[in-house]
């Protein structure tokens, strides 16, 4: 099993492919397995990394240990143990948090991102009202489960409605404010994006109901030289849901940041 002793914990992952490495990393509902449609696509071209985040999939956490603060330091480790020292990141949801927080803080590493589902911490006063207005509508009330997906896909693929609720199965139990925001913080990655001065896509589901594309267009519009573009007919999870287009969308950015074989 490809398991990494770093920063305390074993971290599960797993590489396909060859050529520029490339890193997936998954959201709340998900594991490593979450991106079986994209890994096909890309490991014909790129070096592919998949893993679970601590407390996710077959990563475990420590005994007290950090929690979601030590996502990007996990990373670091990982790809410092794989001896990778540039990457491209596609990271969806709960990831962005993972690739943001390791882009800031490791810069000159992150060559290209993928912001999918998730203002990656790009907010304003603006940004934050939109999502207080939006939780308390009735959409924004549901349980993030419940959000996780479209009605559509349930409608229309019962059958892969299902896996997805079976792959964030295998995840252990955590605390319900395993993800919650910090107390009182007001910041933003905003700023600190932009000056990277990497190519960075906005990506999100036109009927994301977690992250709608009102809010993540706001969060784009706080980094100057971002791109955005909404992937039709999904939900949040366009990267399951909508896999072709996300696929093709994503490979387009990519080859266009110089993040593709010769």
């Amino acid at each position: 099993m490809p398991w990494a002793p770093i920063n305390g914990i074993r971290l599960y992952y797993q590489t396909y492919g060859t050529g520029p490495p490339l890193v997936f990393a998954h959201g709340a509902g998900g594991n490593h397995l979450s991106w079986w449609q994209q890994l096909p696509y890309f490991a014909a071209r790129y070096r592919c990394l998949v893993f679970d985040h601590r407390s996710f999939g077959r990563s475990a956490e420590a005994a007290d240990g950090p929690g979601r603060r030590a996502f990007a330091e996990d990373l670091r480790q990982l790809l410092d143990r794989l001896g990778i020292e540039d990457v491209a990141i596609v990271a969806q949801s709960m990831g962005g948090r993972t690739a943001v927080g390791f882009a800031l803080r490791n810069p000159g590493r992150v060559r290209a991102l993928v912001l999918a589902g998730t203002t990656g911490g790009a907010v304003s006063d603006e940004v934050r009202s939109a999502q207080e207005a939006h939780r308390r509508t009735p959409i924004g009330r549901r349980s993030l489960l419940q959000r996780a997906i479209s009605p559509r896909l349930r409608e229309e693929r019962p059958d892969l409605a299902f896996l997805y609720r079976l792959i964030g199965r295998m995840n252990p139990p955590r605390p319900k404010n395993f993800l919650a925001p910090i107390p009182g913080y007001r910041g933003s990655s905003a700023q600190a994006l932009a000056a990277l001065e990497i190519p960075i896509l906005f990506l999100v589901g036109e009927d994301d109901s977690i992250t709608p594309p009102s809010i993540v267009r706001l969060a784009h519009e706080q980094v100057p030289g971002s791109q955005f573009e909404v992937c039709p007919n999904t939900g949040h999870s366009a990267y399951f849901e909508q896999p072709e287009a996300f696929n093709q969308r994503v490979g387009q950015f990519l080859e266009e940041a110089g993040w593709a074989t010769s």
